[in-house]
């Protein structure tokens, strides 16, 4: 099984997650062209896509999704909320019924040898999920736009084998920097977005022995840097109530615009 971020950031997210036999994204945010670029260099094109996994309907969600589905006639999947937020969205084009498929929160569904099992995110989105995907034992998830997280969020994310988690900003950046106030409280509120410390006190909840990569994803363009993100959630595992140590485990910051090492679960 592997998982591999094509692109992840404030600007654009499209992951990749796939077995030998099936092959997924989990987002097109980022244009076709860049979708089929950084399929190509996954020795994959979009004829190769079994389903798309849409996680809500923000643009940098959603922006090359209508080109990729309609060209390569994908089915798409994502929860009835999302499915209508799409719809609405002028920019996407029309695409065709028969390609949606309604997905609900909690509830397991099969494409080929991978199970896709979406969970709860609070997100200001109509009806936001992340994303955890199985093979046999093996499995991962995709989890980014956390306003905040709870006891659920951390029973979802238990035994994973690997995991690109959101850490979308620092807080004193994010305070200090340019963005209207409105927006600033948005970003902050429990519809927004997870801040560097708050990912590494979530990741200090569901780290064992058997988590072989993290990758950190959804960064903020303006109110993070990838130094700054690795090493907070580093300082924030070193330091949190965890008989682990951050050097413990294999750590990376997904790329903006380019992939990402591919992560092999063994």
């Amino acid at each position: 099984m592997r998982l591999c971020s094509i692109a992840s950031g404030s600007s654009g997210n499209c992951i990749y997650v796939g077995s030998e036999a099936t092959h997924l994204l989990v987002d097109v945010g980022i244009s076709g062209r860049k979708t089929e670029s950084g399929l190509k260099e996954l020795g994959l094109t979009g004829n190769d896509i079994d389903g798309i996994l849409i996680t809500h309907e923000h643009a940098d969600h959603i922006q090359g999704l209508g080109v990729i589905a309609r060209k390569y006639e994908i089915p798409i999947y994502a929860t009835a909320g999302t499915i209508a937020a799409i719809k609405a969205c002028e920019g996407i084009g029309t695409v065709e019924e028969e390609l949606f498929h309604e997905v609900k929160e909690d509830t397991k569904f099969t494409l080929k040898d991978l199970t896709v099992n979406p969970m709860r995110i609070s997100h200001d989105a109509a009806q936001p999920v992340a994303y955890r995907i199985a093979y046999g034992r093996q499995k991962v998830a995709v989890c980014t736009d956390l306003g905040v997280y709870n006891d659920y969020t951390v029973e979802c994310l238990k035994g994973m084998n690997a995991l690109l988690l959101e850490a979308n900003h620092d807080v004193n950046m994010l305070q200090v920097g340019p963005y209207p106030y409105k927006l600033k409280q948005r970003i902050l509120g429990e519809r927004g977005h997870l801040s560097n410390e708050n990912t590494g006190r979530l990741l200090c909840r569901i780290l064992h022995d058997n988590l072989q990569a993290i990758l950190l994803g959804h960064l903020s363009k303006e109110n993070n840097l990838p130094e700054l993100a690795y090493e907070s959630v580093r300082m924030e595992i070193n330091m949190g109530e965890t008989p682990y140590k951050a050097s413990d485990f294999d750590i990376r910051v997904a790329k903006r615009s380019e992939l990402t090492p591919i992560v092999t679960i063994s």
